[in-house]
């Protein structure tokens, strides 16, 4: 795997490369809500995260696909989050081969207001150490960064949902659940995202070239959203680095990612131990040679 401080993740149009868990940073609206006729559709849906921090806590399971070219890569994680806090943890799993023939074992993930921690994070990072990333200061807020859509981001971005329709009422494990369908505005979000939240997605606001996301969103009778699905859209040219042997895109291309979070079990405790200062890497991290 490759990090590199401050850089948006990218889809390299070759086998082996891995987007979301492997770089970070820069990618770049606003508007007035226009949910048309049911009007109440956008309010359920924009009230949606003060539910989920009203449930306190939850189980989380999560899956990122990038898609650049023909090239397609899943990045799945589970865990659990502490809504109140803003608090959770995920273990990411990278699909097999995905950063060249070795298999990597899943990355830790700590999610804290402004702070993402993540351990097995990437080459040259020693085992028992972990690495930390200030969220307010990457191009995408950790929306797409990680590997995973952190939670509560997730829920807060639905605070800018507009053009928002009823699709209709299914059942989504065995819970009766109202699908919602819209677009949500980044900029708009962040403006009204509890505080654990405003400063990374208004960082997002500004470094995103899309800000636009289009989302399914499915909530339950209490107004809690069971299952986000948001897909964003950046230009390839705003990063380029894949695993290492990756090839790099010649020309600029539209990367698509399609985050999808799922909750269960609400009110499940959730405790998340940071680690202590000395267990955190500062050092430089690597990349292994190209083959």
């Amino acid at each position: 795997m490759v990090m590199q401080r401050r850089r948006m993740v990218t889809a390299a149009a070759a086998a082996g490369f891995v987007c979301g868990v492997t770089v970070l940073t820069g990618c770049a609206g606003d508007g007035a809500a226009a949910d048309g006729p049911g009007a109440d559709s956008g309010e359920s849906v924009r009230r949606s995260a003060d539910a989920l921090i009203r449930a306190g806590s939850s189980k989380v399971s999560t899956s990122m696909e990038m898609a650049s070219g023909g090239t397609r890569v899943v990045i799945t994680g589970s865990g659990g989050f502490d809504y109140g806090k803003g608090q959770g943890e995920l273990r990411v799993t990278l699909p097999k081969d995905a950063a060249g023939a070795e298999e990597h074992r899943p990355v830790t993930e700590l999610m804290t207001p402004g702070s993402l921690y993540m351990k097995d994070r990437g080459a040259g990072v020693p085992v028992d150490k972990w690495v930390r990333v200030d969220t307010t200061q990457l191009s995408d807020g950790n929306l797409v960064t990680g590997g995973a859509t952190d939670p509560l981001a997730a829920a807060e971005l639905l605070r800018g949902a507009q053009q928002v329709e009823l699709v209709g009422d299914e059942m989504f494990h065995g819970v009766k659940v109202r699908h919602f369908r819209g677009v949500t505005d980044i900029a708009r979000a962040a403006r009204g995202a509890s505080p654990a939240t405003r400063q990374p997605l208004a960082a997002a606001a500004k470094g995103f070239s899309v800000t636009q996301v289009p989302f399914d969103v499915y909530l339950d009778a209490q107004g809690r959203p069971r299952k986000v699905s948001q897909r964003f859209t950046f230009s390839g040219t705003a990063g380029a680095a894949g695993t290492a042997g990756a090839a790099k895109p010649s020309a600029p291309s539209d990367v698509t990612v399609t985050s999808i979070t799922l909750f269960d079990a609400f009110g499940t405790p959730v405790t998340v131990v940071l680690p202590k200062p000395a267990d955190i890497y500062n050092g430089k991290i690597v990349t292994a040679p190209p083959k």
